[in-house]
């Protein structure tokens, strides 16, 4: 299972925010009380109805749903959520919620696992997919958002243009003993990177994951750099990667996994230019980690 990492999570909020804000949030049912943090169903639902979406961004791989009452939903959608809109029916006898068309990308098998519903004032609903339930959603005081755990403590936002090569330097350096794949995904020296990026990333910058960071000269420094926000920015241009569960708002696949050059080509030829190594598999940092022995150095 993947966990959607910064051009899926963006993908989902830029969808959001083209259908529900300035919608008023009519009703709410959640399936399993255990999504929702720090409140159940009954309290959420008495805070939120009657509420409008006045705001929806991301900060690393956190949706964060400003609404009209003051207080943010901060939502993630974990190993294998995702959000969706349309229009939905509810079961009272299965206790479930299935999609008013049976034609539409939203009735792909993946879809199925509905836990949460927003019903929204134009008719339709957003809902929350999560087939292992690990998804987050809370609420918290939107004047609070910076002293939340996993908002507060995160790093730069790769994609935006304050995350210079001087800026990049200066986080990475400070885990300068660890393996440069470890500090990739580490969420509080650069938000939103995860692993499928992170071996994208080197491998277009042509470093070995298991490197230390210590080791990087200058100009590797300058091309990973690049590369990370070249990879993230093609994941997005591509909608995002659906090799396992994610879809995107409106129930459709991303395309950026049909274009990955490392991860999960196991026993391929590297397709860079000049390259005819194989894409090899190691262990990283606890993680899977795909490169090419012959054009990572």
């Amino acid at each position: 299972m993947l966990m959607p990492e910064l051009p899926e999570v963006e993908t989902t909020t830029r969808g959001m925010r083209e259908n529900v804000i300035g919608l008023t949030i009519t009703d709410f049912w959640c399936g399993w009380d255990n999504i929702l943090r720090g409140t159940n169903t009954k309290e959420l639902k008495k805070k939120i109805i009657g509420t409008s979406f006045i705001s929806v961004t991301r900060r690393g791989k956190n949706i964060l749903a400003e609404l009209s009452s003051g207080e943010c939903l901060v939502m993630h959608m974990k190993m294998t959520g995702h959000f969706m809109y349309g229009k939905y029916t509810y079961n009272k006898k299965e206790n479930s919620w299935k999609p008013a068309s049976s034609g539409s990308p939203l009735s792909d098998p993946y879809n199925r696992f509905v836990h949460v519903v927003f019903s929204l004032s134009d008719g339709k609903h957003l809902v929350f997919c999560d087939a292992r339930k690990f998804g987050k959603i809370e609420i918290i005081k939107t004047e609070m958002l910076g002293l939340h755990p996993r908002v507060g403590a995160l790093g730069p936002e790769p994609l935006q243009k304050d995350f210079t090569l001087e800026t990049f330097k200066s986080r990475f350096f400070k885990k300068e003993k660890q393996t440069i794949k470890k500090v990739l995904l580490d969420q509080t020296v650069i938000a939103g990177i995860g692993n499928i990026y992170a071996d994208e990333s080197l491998h277009l910058a042509g470093i070995l994951p298991d490197r230390l960071v210590e080791t990087l000269s200058s100009r590797e420094l300058k091309n990973l750099h690049l590369a990370i926000i070249v990879s993230l920015n093609k994941g997005l241009t591509l909608g995002g990667d659906s090799t396992s569960d994610y879809r995107n708002i409106y129930g459709e696949h991303g395309q950026s996994h049909h274009t990955h050059k490392v991860y999960r080509q196991t026993g391929a030829t590297c397709t860079k230019r000049g390259c005819k190594g194989i894409i090899k598999r190691t262990v990283v940092a606890a993680r899977g980690t795909h490169f090419c022995p012959t054009c990572q150095k």
